[in-house]
């Protein structure tokens, strides 16, 4: 008889996965008068994060957002006020969850399967963005990396979850809509289940592993989660 795996816990990640950025553009729309420079703001974000964590540095993603924020102005040779700063931050702490969040976390629930979120952003005061999304009541834990002070997709992060949860790597399936996490989860000994959102795709070179699972939409995901486990027995 073929030995079921254990049914994995979920570990999603929170920007762009479960909350929209896209509520972003009237910012960069008002700010560069183009709204796709969000994509490039976005992009630098996520690189310098992971550069801080690699020269053993850590300043809060909300901060970090900030500076690049500054840097895209002044690439583009835009001038900032301090009040689009404080623009970014107000929209990043309100950012709505996509349509298809809520019926898939639904379904993963009523299946009986543990969620909690990993996220680059630093825990802050209630309400969270999760709160504010309405979100929050799903996930029976919400994991910050500031707790490590590493960016994903540093494996310290992912370890830091499975010793929280007091389990194995194996035992987690990462959600996420970019490659290099769930590459990086993969790297660490986690699942990875990867939501190819628009600007999002796997990155198709030997070196990289597929991820374990891949859709274009949450809900297909979660179907697919519930046909290979089927939730706890």
């Amino acid at each position: 008889m073929a030995v079921q795996k254990p049914t994995p816990i979920i570990v999603f990640d929170v920007n762009e996965t479960l909350l929209d950025i896209t509520t972003l553009e009237p910012l960069f729309e008002r700010v560069f008068g183009d709204r796709a420079l969000l994509r490039e703001w976005f992009a630098n974000l996520i690189l310098y994060s992971q550069t801080m964590t690699l020269c053993g540095r850590y300043t809060p993603f909300g901060k970090l957002a900030a500076g690049t924020l500054r840097m895209l102005a002044s690439v583009h040779q835009v001038a900032l006020a301090a009040s689009d700063i404080d623009d970014l931050q107000a929209r990043m702490g309100n950012m709505p969850a996509h349509p298809d969040v809520l019926p898939a976390l639904n379904g993963l629930r009523d299946a009986g399967f543990r969620l909690v979120t990993l996220s680059n952003s630093a825990s802050g005061a209630s309400p969270s963005a999760l709160e504010r999304a309405g979100l929050a009541t799903f996930f029976e834990r919400s994991f910050s990396v500031e707790t490590v002070k590493k960016f994903k997709p540093a494996a310290q992060t992912y370890q830091m979850v499975s010793r929280e949860l007091n389990v194995e790597l194996a035992d987690l399936l990462v959600v996420a809509c970019h490659f290099w996490d769930t590459a990086g989860a993969q790297a660490a000994g986690c699942l990875g289940a990867l939501l190819t959102r628009p600007y999002n795709a796997p990155l198709l070179i030997d070196e990289m592993p597929l991820p374990d699972l891949m859709a274009p939409e949450l809900g297909d995901l979660a179907e697919q989660i519930i046909q290979r486990w089927g939730g706890p027995a």
